[in-house]
């Protein structure tokens, strides 16, 4: 996607023409992207979350909070999954193309049922270790604690240059 997008620019700039499918192209592979991305952001505890009530809990309201959450973005993604099933079907019945590629859409478009099966999954597997106990809420990247983690990084560094 980068190399493509990159590649337009200079045919575009350089060249005074460009691709006609690539801004088609690069949409579809961003879509793709994105959701691939929020499964594996689940997997990996990065998405951002507002928990900072959540973290005021003890760790039984804290289970209970996580869970909810976990229940309500399964049913999120099942809602959603059932929507993108139906679009992808109609785009399939009707045999619509892309507007600049030669190929259906359903066929490019298909990675949104995919996207929130795996989506689906990852929230199932949240779930059941909040269940079992294996974890608290839903892993989220804590970008505050980053934040000071990077700058207390800085610091040190500039303290050690000044030594």
């Amino acid at each position: 996607m980068t190399l493509l997008t990159f590649l337009q620019v200079v045919l575009r700039y350089v060249f005074n023409t460009g691709l006609i499918w690539a801004l088609e192209a690069t949409t579809y592979l961003f879509a793709w992207l994105i959701l691939f991305g929020m499964s594996y952001g689940v997997r990996v505890g990065s998405h951002i979350g507002i928990d900072a009530v959540v973290k005021l809990m003890g760790p039984r309201g804290q289970r209970i909070a996580g869970l909810a959450a976990a229940i309500l973005s399964i049913a999120y993604a099942v809602i959603l999954l059932i929507g993108s099933i139906n679009y992808i079907d109609t785009m399939h019945t009707m045999g619509v193309e892309a507007e600049d590629i030669p190929v259906e859409r359903w066929k490019l478009a298909i990675i949104l049922p995919i996207g929130f099966v795996l989506l689906g999954i990852r929230l199932i597997e949240a779930a059941w270790r909040i269940l079992r106990g294996q974890q608290q809420t839903l892993q989220l990247g804590d970008e505050a604690t980053e934040a000071l983690k990077a700058h207390e990084a800085e610091l040190a560094a500039d303290r050690g240059a000044r030594q």
